[in-house]
């Protein structure tokens, strides 16, 4: 440890690592001490020099003797003179919670701005942000984040904090730690702790209300989104783009103290950032940076996905049956849209192919970020002409494929720790039976259920799962399907031809539906129709299930 003096507080700074690695300053938030990085410090040092240190007033600096000497310009001034102290020309600056207010500040401050190489933020905007925010906002994501920020307003009332403190708000920092699965170690919570968040409180009194500019240059920055937050509403994370011209917004699946309960995780992230940070580009497209896989990208619906992942930023593995349908597709996006595509040949209802595939993409190009089930096929014509065969190879493709990528990569997903997304591309028919789609019908309602119960599984770990249920949709499925008993194959291609839908944009509602995190997208107007009815009406559906296919085409959704 070593003294750095700033005005008259003497301030307890730590550093390990070798100085002349990169440096990686960590700041720690309310009411913690430099104690709570220490296991996010014990992954990084062997490759930076890495920086701790207790804020005024908490752990082993000490406090200043004026109360209103706790607003941001001493407390930046502190950040500064310990950038100074340790030598470093720039720094990568790491912040939780009032640590990321602080270094929201610092980025709005010319010369020491200068100083940061990047920032991560473990937390929400700065308050300059989130005064935007609460001004211009919408009133419903406004009035949610005012709600979570109740205690604010609690802080500002005199003398009932400071004794609060002193009697029931220790034991609630340690329930609240054991909640998110934390156990108390030593240093952390610190033995200061009831000091330390009696001097704290000064922090709130005395920078609550800050305004003005809330543009942060040109550093890059990183959101680390812990997503049981319970402090930070994921409308407040996504207004910061507008102020940031390099933003990088990656979720871990915990809460307010993930560098506690997901150290692995957070160390990755901020290491990954920190190698990146000098190359990483503008951009406002909102999948940039991330890897999305999918099957059945061959033609249709699964490539219009394709295409439309890569449009807006991401990395794309175009996954197919035929091969050559596949290298088609990861070079068109490479010609047509100047994005990264990867053509990979998988049998989706092979497990040892699926296997293999998993496999292979993790190691090449890491855990995906999205992962778009899509392959399907259809055997359209009465339940007594489909053979055991006919259903066999149906389950196998439509519902096992489906179960295949949801296991293999869902698991990696959790590992990772990041979050990420699942899309299971259903049908009308998972909830509009139909007597000419029997194991087309079933394949798909089992997906959707398998989707519903997916999605409760992984919520905790910030997974999502949508099940998109598209109508009658102009693609090639009706020319691929095999057609038992009566022939309908030219009735069923002329009907969808006829609909007019193109599949992108089915393409569409699959990018809203992991932006906005929805469980089921019915897709166009008979879509919407019969999911309503489903609901609304089953009696209906299944009577329509005794017409349907007998004029028109057989009633394949996708």
């Amino acid at each position: 440890m070593r003294w750095v003096e700033s005005g008259d507080v003497r301030l307890a700074v730590f550093e390990e690592g070798d100085p002349a690695n990169p440096t990686v300053l960590l700041l720690h938030g309310y009411p913690d001490t430099h104690r709570v990085w220490d296991e996010v410090a014990a992954l990084l040092r062997d490759r930076y020099h890495v920086v701790r240190y207790d804020v005024r007033g908490a752990g082993e600096s000490t406090a200043p003797r004026d109360r209103r000497d706790y607003c941001f310009d001493h407390l930046i001034a502190d950040l500064g003179a310990v950038i100074e102290a340790v030598g470093a020309s720039r720094v990568h600056l790491v912040g939780h919670d009032w640590g990321s207010l602080q270094g929201w500040e610092a980025l709005g401050r010319a010369g020491l701005r200068e100083r940061i190489a990047s920032f991560t933020s473990l937390g929400g905007p700065g308050l300059r942000q989130t005064a935007h925010f609460l001004r211009r906002g919408k009133r419903r994501d406004v009035t949610a984040q005012r709600i979570k920020s109740w205690y604010i307003g609690a802080f500002q009332v005199p003398a009932v904090p400071e004794l609060a403190w002193g009697s029931v708000m220790p034991g609630i920092i340690f329930r609240t730690l054991r909640r998110e699965g934390i156990s108390p170690r030593p240093g952390h919570p610190a033995t200061t702790l009831a000091k330390d968040g009696r001097n704290g409180l000064w922090m709130y009194r005395r920078n609550m209300g800050t305004d003005g500019d809330p543009g942060v240059g040109d550093v890059p920055v990183q959101i680390i989104e812990a997503t049981r937050d319970a402090f930070v509403t994921p409308a407040l994370l996504a207004s910061i783009g507008q102020w940031v011209p390099r933003l990088r917004h990656r979720k871990v699946a915990a809460g307010h103290w993930a560098h506690r309960s997901r150290p692995e995780a957070v160390a990755r992230m901020i290491a990954e950032f920190a190698d990146v940070a000098p190359a990483a580009r503008r951009s406002r497209r909102a999948f940039d940076g991330q890897l999305a896989v999918v099957t059945g990208a061959g033609s249709g619906i699964g490539l219009a996905t394709a295409r439309a992942f890569a449009a807006h930023g991401a990395e794309v593995v175009c996954a197919d049956i035929d091969a050559g349908s596949a290298a088609r597709a990861a070079d068109a996006i490479a010609k047509d849209l100047g994005g990264t595509g990867h053509a990979v040949q998988v049998d989706v209802s092979n497990i040892d192919q699926m296997e293999d595939f998993s496999r292979n993409i993790i190691a090449q190009y890491g855990v995906p970020d999205i992962v778009v089930n899509n392959a399907g096929i259809a055997v359209a014509g009465s339940f007594f002409d489909h053979t055991v065969d006919d259903w066999r190879r149906t389950i196998d493709v439509n519902l096992w494929g489906v179960i295949h990528g949801c296991r293999l990569f869902g698991a990696a997903m959790v590992e990772r720790g990041e979050g990420g997304h699942i899309v299971n591309v259903a049908s009308l028919a998972a909830f509009a039976p139909s007597r000419l789609l029997p194991a087309y019908s079933t394949s798909k309602a089992a997906v959707k259920m398998l989707s519903d119960c997916l999605r409760a599984e992984l919520a905790g770990h910030g997974i999502g799962v949508s099940a998109v249920c598209p109508g009658f949709v102009s693609t090639p499925i009706a020319g691929n399907a095999t057609y038992v008993g009566a022939d309908l194959r030219e009735e069923a291609v002329r009907g969808l031809a006829r609909r007019g839908y193109p599949a992108e944009r089915v393409a569409a509602h699959i990018l809203r539906a992991v932006h906005r995190n929805q469980a089921v997208v019915p897709v166009n107007l008979e879509g919407k129709i019969g999911y309503a009815l489903s609901r609304i009406s089953p009696g209906a559906m299944r009577a329509l299930a005794r017409w349907s296919g007998t004029i028109g085409n057989p009633g394949i959704g996708r």
